[in-house]
This record gives structure tokens, C-alpha cells and sequence, in this order.
């Protein structure tokens, strides 16, 4: 039976900081250093330990690169124009910041920390795996992978030969698909002809297939994220200066409807790598109610802020996850809103279904109405539980013309439903398992499994569904 997750990102998310929360959570470490083992690159280790964040204890994940190999992303005076030296968080004012030269292209997506191995309390002081990658070609004779440019099809050939379950690498090529969306935007290109000399990096390959692996070693189907706290400023790279959140990352949150949250804490907290993750696997911004967790584990970041850079996550008891009042009966309330409207635009009116949807609707729909002397309108139409009432309320008013909302409860029957997979001759699907009155079970597709499957192999969408 699948599990659901809930990260507590507050300090942002890189692709590091989630492979070290899953191992905490109880992820098999073993599984996923013989997945690694697999694959065919050279140049890296990973060294997985404990460290301390304001006293708490985390774990730490490392993709240790070969010295030749090293890229040395952690000069915080080059990355941010000031220096790191003091660090109000770190308990003994380590410094990792050995003026190392960057010449790095802003947005790119190498994720990963150096190996720095304190036996002792500490908190890195350089960033939690940020990395503006060379954008210059070498050739070498050997896998200097920053160097490397790789396509979706060679990256997709490491992801293949690696000895992993098929669910893990689906969604290991589901994050490198959209990783290809975002920069294919960024770039003014489209996803097929994006070269990830950034992605192609090995220690970005090897955080999201950990990642992947340790996921799908958890058994999770669902995933809850409420919110991703961004940072503000701006980041240097070879091209001049550009602002924090990096056009990778703001493409992915357009795309994908990820919840950020703007600080004011000076530098990146979110990292491309990390946004992608985060969006191939939300399922729902909303937490049940009540909260059961079953689970929890610490990943460490590499940097310190006020805050401690910490992912939490949590695995939330299967029952409080689904329909909220009607998980284990036939019956359940939800509650209307409707409203007229007649002077909102287009596009007034896709951006309010979006806000609508990431703040809680279960669905907001339009209808087209004639409304006094026959003008035509829109009805809009909202479906939500009781406590959303009051919040999705104040999004209409604020984003649309009305000036009155009406609403009324609505009991309805539903079926009894769960999550679950169905093997394909590309790979698994999530679908979803309805129960009818007689017993019979009906199975449902999900509509981003699918789609997330095709991209990656190269089908259509059709072709899968008729295998279903």
C-alpha cells in the first residue's frame, strides 16, 4: 500500500537536502548505494552522516567528487558579493569558503556538498548544493562530468542502465523532464534540444536518482507540500547578476503550481533540482485534519541561516489522506460557492482557478451564462470543504469583479477509493481504485503519471492507456 508524505520545506529544498531526509525517514541506505554502484559514471562517492543544525540532529548526504573533478561551488562572496566568514548558526564558525574562482552559468542545477567530514557538532556555512555550472564544452578523455553536455536521450540511457526499479527510474526521468521544461524556457529553446551541462553533471545524476530510488523504497504515492520558502537578493554568474528565484526554478513553480514563499533572507534557498523534485511528486498543498505522523526524519542543508537549513519529512497515517469526512463511509458534505461575472478577462479568470485550486478547491469550474439584459457571463463555481469556505472566499473577491459570493452545503455519495500501480509495458502508472456498490472495482489513471510516463519514453499517451 502506498504511503504519503509530507515535506516541511521552511528552509527551502535542493536535491541533497531531500535524499538525506528520506534516509532519515527510513529509507533503505543499501538499496540506493547499490542503485549508484550501477550506474555507469565514474569520478564520485557518496558519503552519508549525522550533523548537527542548532543543536538538532540531521542527516547529512555528500556526492564527493574525485579532486579533478571538483567544481568548488562554495565562494559565497563571489555567489552573493559579500562574505560568509561569520556564520550566526554555526556553532564553530567553520568557514568554507576558500575563494574558490566561479565561471558558471546562472539557473544550472548540480546539486551536491564536498564531503567535509566533522566528526563533531557543525553547520556548513556554503550554500545547500546551489551550483551555477561551467557552460563551457571541454573534451576529455575521461568523465569530468561538469564539462559534459549531455541530451534528455543520453541522460535518459544512464538513468536505464542503472539496476533500479522501474518505478524509481520513471520518476528519475519525470525530474529530468521537467528540469528539460524549465531550462528550455529559461533558454528560449524547447525541451528536445536543451543540453544539460548543467544536469548532466554526475552529482546531479546521482541526487535525483537517490532521490527516485529512496522514494519509491518508501512505497510514496502521494505527497503533501503546503509551501517552499524561497530566499530573495540576487546570485552572480558568468553573464552578470540575476535574481533569486533563478528562471529555472520560477518556470517550474509557473508550470507546476508549486507554492512558494517569498523571505527575506539574502540568498537561493531553492534550487532548480530541487524544484523539480518537489513538483514531480506533489500531490496535494493541503494537510489532513486531523495530523497523524507515522514517520519523521531531518535532511541537512549546507548553509546556515537564521533558521536551520532543514528539510523535515513525514509520513502521515494512510487513513486521514483521503476524501476527508468520507474516507470510510458513503457520505460526505461539501460546500458551493458561486458568483456571476461579466467585466473579468480571460485571463483574470485562469489565474483565479489556479489560486483557487493551490489554496484547497476540490474543483472550480466555469459556465457560460446570459445574465440581465442579456449580457453574456461566466458562472464561476467552486467546490470546497467547510473550513475553505472562508479562505477561497477572500481569493474570488480579491481576483474577480464580484461583489457577492453565493454558497450553500451539498451532501453527496462517493466511492470508497485508494492509490495504486499498474505495470506497463513502459513502466507504472498511478491510478487510482474506485470501489462501486457491488464490489466491482474500477481503476482511473492518473492523468500526471501517464503523462510523465510518455515524455520519458518516447510514447504517446494513447498507446499506455490502451495497455491499462
Amino acid at each position: 500500500m502506498g504511503k504519503t508524505l509530507y515535506l516541511e520545506c521552511n528552509s527551502g529544498i535542493s536535491g541533497d537536502m531531500v535524499v538525506a531526509a528520506l534516509l532519515d525517514l527510513g529509507a533503505s541506505e543499501d538499496k540506493m548505494r547499490t542503485v549508484l554502484a550501477s550506474l555507469p559514471l565514474t569520478g564520485f562517492r557518496v558519503e552519508v552522516c549525522r550533523v548537527k543544525k542548532n543543536g538538532l540532529d540531521c542527516c547529512d548526504f555528500n556526492v564527493i567528487l574525485d579532486e579533478d573533478m571538483e567544481n568548488h561551488d562554495h565562494d559565497m562572496a563571489y555567489l552573493y558579493g559579500h562574505l560568509e566568514n561569520e556564520d550566526p548558526g554555526n556553532s564553530h564558525g567553520h568557514d568554507h569558503s576558500h575563494g574558490h574562482n566561479h565561471s558558471h552559468e546562472q539557473g544550472q542545477v548540480q546539486e551536491h556538498s564536498y564531503g567535509h567530514d566533522h566528526s563533531h557538532e557543525h553547520e556548513h556555512s556554503h550554500d545547500h548544493g546551489h551550483n551555477h555550472n561551467h557552460i563551457h564544452d571541454h573534451s576529455h578523455g575521461h568523465d569530468h562530468s561538469h564539462h559534459v553536455h549531455r541530451g534528455m536521450k543520453e541522460v535518459m540511457a544512464i538513468i536505464s542502465a542503472a539496476s533500479m526499479t522501474e518505478g524509481a527510474r520513471v520518476l528519475a526521468g519525470r525530474i529530468f523532464g521537467i528540469i528539460a521544461e524549465a531550462e528550455a524556457q529559461a533558454h528560449g529553446t524547447t525541451a528536445d534540444k536543451v543540453h544539460f551541462h548543467e544536469v548532466g553533471a554526475v552529482d546531479s545524476i546521482v541526487d535525483i536518482v537517490a532521490a527516485a530510488v529512496c522514494l519509491d523504497d518508501l512505497q510514496i504515492t502521494d505527497t503533501v507540500i503546503t509551501g517552499i520558502s524561497e530566499g530573495s537578493g540576487t546570485v552572480r554568474c558568468a553573464h552578470g547578476i540575476l535574481s533569486v528565484p533563478v528562471p529555472a526554478v520560477a518556470a517550474i513553480s509557473k508550470d507546476h503550481q508549486l507554492p512558494i514563499r517569498m523571505t527575506g533572507r539574502q540568498g537561493e534557498l531553492i534550487t532548480p533540482t530541487g524544484a523539480a523534485i518537489a513538483a514531480a511528486i506533489c500531490t496535494s498543498h493541503n494537510l489532513p485534519d486531523p495530523l497523524i505522523i507515522t514517520g519523521s526524519g531531518m535532511g541537512a542543508g549546507k548553509r546556515a541561516y537564521e533558521i536551520p537549513s532543514i528539510l523535515r519529512a513525514f509520513l502521515l497515517k494512510e487513513e486521514e489522506t483521503g476524501l476527508r469526512n468520507g474516507e470510510e463511509g458513503r457520505e460526505d458534505r461539501v460546500w458551493k460557492l458561486e458568483t456571476n461575472v461579466d467585466d473579468c478577462s480571460g485571463e483574470d479568470l485562469g489565474y483565479v482557478m489556479e489560486e483557487l485550486f493551490k489554496a484547497g478547491a476540490r474543483d472550480v469550474f466555469y459556465s457560460p451564462i446570459y445574465m440581465k439584459k442579456n449580457r453574456p457571463g461566466i458562472l464561476l463555481s467552486v467546490l470546497c470543504m467547510e473550513e475553505d469556505v472562508g479562505r477561497l472566499e477572500q481569493i474570488i473577491f480579491q481576483e474577480t469583479t464580484t461583489i457577492g459570493i453565493r454558497r450553500c452545503p451539498y451532501e453527496r455519495t462517493i466511492l470508497p477509493r485508494k492509490k495504486g500501480l499498474v505495470q506497463t509495458d513502459w513502466g507504472e502508472v498511478e491510478v487510482k481504485i474506485c470501489t462501486l456498490p457491488d464490489g466491482r472495482e474500477r481503476v482511473y489513471p492518473e492523468y500526471e503519471s501517464v503523462s510523465g510516463l510518455a515524455r520519458t519514453r518516447g510514447v504517446s499517451r494513447r498507446e499506455i492507456l490502451e495497455k491499462l
